[in-house]
């Protein structure tokens, strides 16, 4: 959920309507009664702004934002969502998991026209605050917007461009919000939804499939789903706030599409893709079967062999290396304790070096890469056996199905090639 540098958009998109919203000045144009006129900030209106996923993988969860309507100024969009790739050690903090991004406002309308620009769905949902309330969020999020007060420690799943909305919100109607939704089911999880929206991207898919941990997997709440814009939007429906009378009143007063993208849109569930996985780990595992065998015949096979293991041991070691490292020296928690290192572990880089000295004639590197190899062959096994025991309860099957055929044939491979090696 990030926007360019050079941009107002992190994860979003705004507006359809630009002639209606000329035309009529407001996008919900009902007057308060005159009775309340006098009292403070029933002058505002303001609006959930959720603009729909784009076509880069960082505007696949979408975007929002919060709209205060005040006559007395123009009309300003807050959003959370905003980084610079210029920002000193942007590239350090990223890696590290200590990211800074800012919230500042915008005039409304245009950068509303950013987000139909790009073909971005935009729906804008009127807010039944009270005055107080609405005063109160305007005054907080111009307070937000100074220098001194912008800048955050951005988390993708739990502190984000969509967390910060719902919080601005929930702190002006007493948490309204969090005592509605903190105990709600979705029977989703973090990485449920991050499987769903990249989907079209499938290096993307298996690069975080890779990378998350454990912490992704378990039940998460409503609250906590409203990490997605689109979730933010559908929950709010649902909460009430205390009206003047004491009554129970909807928190989302009216409802409006200011653009409707023409993209296809995400699914509502990730996709299933088990069985790819393990074709495709079945036969590269049976390639380096064939190729260990052709080796001891034919140079061509030697050199196949050598390609597959380096290719292999670079590719796969390194990165081993990332998800350990982003265990041991980062602040990335939904990396932590990764199962997948059973799977893609730094030892395998080791195969990039003993294979081909192996199959150039060094007898002892060729022993050595065998039992390398059988041994990374049995840690992956053992990695499949204990998803059976407490504890172990990993979402990583498609993982093991691409990785465990691969160790089992170079490991076999590679004891062909090799059977005759001191």
């Amino acid at each position: 959920m990030k926007a360019p540098r050079h941009r107002p958009r992190p994860v979003a998109a705004l507006v359809t309507g630009l002639l209606v919203l000329l035309a009529t000045g407001r996008a919900f144009p009902q007057a308060d009664p005159p009775s309340t006129k006098a009292v403070p900030g029933a002058e505002l209106r303001v609006y959930l702004m959720t603009m729909g996923p784009g076509a880069a993988v960082w505007e696949r969860f979408g975007h929002n934002a919060i709209w205060i309507d005040d006559p007395s100024a123009p009309d300003t969009s807050y959003n959370y969502g905003l980084f610079d790739f210029e920002q000193e050690n942007f590239l350090l903090r990223f890696i590290r998991g200590q990211m800074w991004y800012w919230m500042a406002g915008f005039p409304a309308e245009p950068y509303a026209r950013t987000y139909r620009r790009d073909n971005r769905s935009i729906w804008l949902q009127e807010l039944n605050l009270p005055p107080r309330a609405r005063l109160e969020l305007r005054e907080f999020l111009r307070w937000n917007a100074r220098p001194e007060n912008r800048f955050y420690h951005y988390d993708y799943y739990r502190d984000n461009c969509s967390t910060r909305v719902r919080d601005a919100i929930d702190r002006v109607i007493g948490g309204a919000i969090a005592a509605q939704t903190t105990s709600l089911p979705t029977g989703t999880s973090y990485r449920f939804h991050t499987q769903r929206l990249t989907e079209n991207d499938p290096p993307t898919f298996t690069g975080l499939l890779l990378a998350l941990g454990p912490g992704v997997d378990r039940p998460i709440s409503a609250w906590e789903e409203m990490f997605l814009p689109m979730a933010l939007r559908e929950h709010v429906r649902r909460v009430t706030v205390q009206g003047p009378d004491g009554a129970p009143l909807p928190l989302v007063a009216a409802e409006r599409t200011l653009f409707e993208s023409t993209a296809p849109q995400p699914p509502d569930a990730p996709p299933s893709w088990l069985h790819w996985y393990l074709l495709i780990g079945t036969a590269v595992g049976a390639l380096a079967v064939v190729l260990g065998g052709a080796a001891r015949r034919r140079r061509a096979g030697r050199m196949g062999l050598g390609v597959l293991a380096v290719l292999w041991g670079v590719v796969v070691g390194t990165s081993g290396v990332v998800l350990a490292g982003l265990w041991a020296f980062t602040d990335h928690e939904m990396a932590y304790r990764n199962e997948n290192l059973f799977q893609v572990n730094p030892v395998i880089l080791a195969l990039a070096v003993l294979v081909p000295l192996g199959l150039a004639g060094w007898g002892r590197m060729a022993r050595w890469a065998r039992m390398t190899a059988l041994g990374l062959a049995a840690l992956s096994l053992a990695g499949f056996l204990v998803q059976a025991l407490p504890g172990f309860d990993q979402a990583n099957g498609q993982v093991i199905a691409l990785t465990l055929p691969m160790h089992l044939g170079l490991a076999l491979g590679l004891g062909r090639a090799f059977r005759s090696a001191p």
